[in-house]
């Protein structure tokens, strides 16, 4: 009896042991999941925090159109219904190079908007477009220029590269981005509500044979910097940004 009773308790030791041992490698399994997730969180960064402009400038001038509102952790860009004397683009203070950049936008009906990167702010380019690079905001439907070609619609490479298929939402509704430039990789793509729609080279001789074919052959500085701001596009229409966010590559 005395046997039976010791190999009893020995059998329940060693049950116990192996519940402890299940339990501290859970434990540790969740807390490593923990810290991943909040380095990953950590690789973003906010461009827009939801409440004002911080962190972002006029292009090429000293204070931000109120033309540009926040409201309800919106950027809304809504054009003065006057004759205006020149468009008023926003870009960001900072530059980056190689990043991610994760963001929803949602334009108005028949509208044109668009978002550049690489832009260089120089009062002999009196527009972000000149040197900026454009994946196209449009309402596919009713805004003329998608009738000008695939590579004019939204998630374009404006006039360079078109997206495999139109994956937009119709105008009015939000729609998410995300636009991916890696140098180091040679690499740019586009993700839109879901979908990978455009891949495109981000220099060398590929990129500069997509320039020369298009309508910006023939402009000086356009597409020939690898690092600069990051611009939202005011093309005269009515056009909201959201939860806008990137990742340094």
């Amino acid at each position: 009896m005395k046997r039976l009773a010791i190999i009893g308790c020995s059998i329940l030791a060693l049950t116990a042991c192996k519940n402890e041992n299940k339990e501290t490698e859970a434990e540790n399994m969740d807390t490593q999941e923990s810290v991943a997730m909040q380095e990953v969180e950590q690789e973003w960064q906010e461009l827009f925090n939801g409440e004002d402009l911080q962190g972002w400038k006029a292009y090429n001038k000293d204070s931000i159109s109120s033309q540009w509102k926040v409201e309800n952790g919106v950027i809304a860009f809504e054009p003065s219904a006057e004759e205006r004397e020149s468009s008023e683009n926003l870009i960001t203070e900072d530059e980056f190079e190689n990043f991610e950049m994760s963001f929803e936008w949602k334009i108005s009906e028949g509208g044109n908007s668009g978002v550049m990167w690489a832009v260089q702010e120089d009062e002999k380019y009196a527009e972000p477009y000149l040197t900026g690079p454009e994946i196209q905001v449009l309402d596919n439907q009713k805004h003329p220029d998608a009738k000008n070609g695939p590579n004019r619609t939204a998630g374009a490479l404006y006039d360079m590269v078109p997206p495999s298929e139109d994956a937009t939402k119709p105008a009015g509704e939000w729609n998410k981005e995300t636009i991916y430039i890696n140098h180091e990789e040679n690499k740019g793509w586009v993700e839109l509500n879901g979908t990978r729609v455009t891949e495109f080279p981000v220099h060398g001789e590929e990129w500069e044979e997509m320039v020369k074919n298009s309508k910006f052959s023939e402009w000086e500085g356009f597409g020939t910097n690898r690092s600069g701001h990051i611009a939202l596009q005011d093309h005269d229409d009515k056009v909201w940004y959201r939860n806008i966010k990137i990742k340094e590559l």
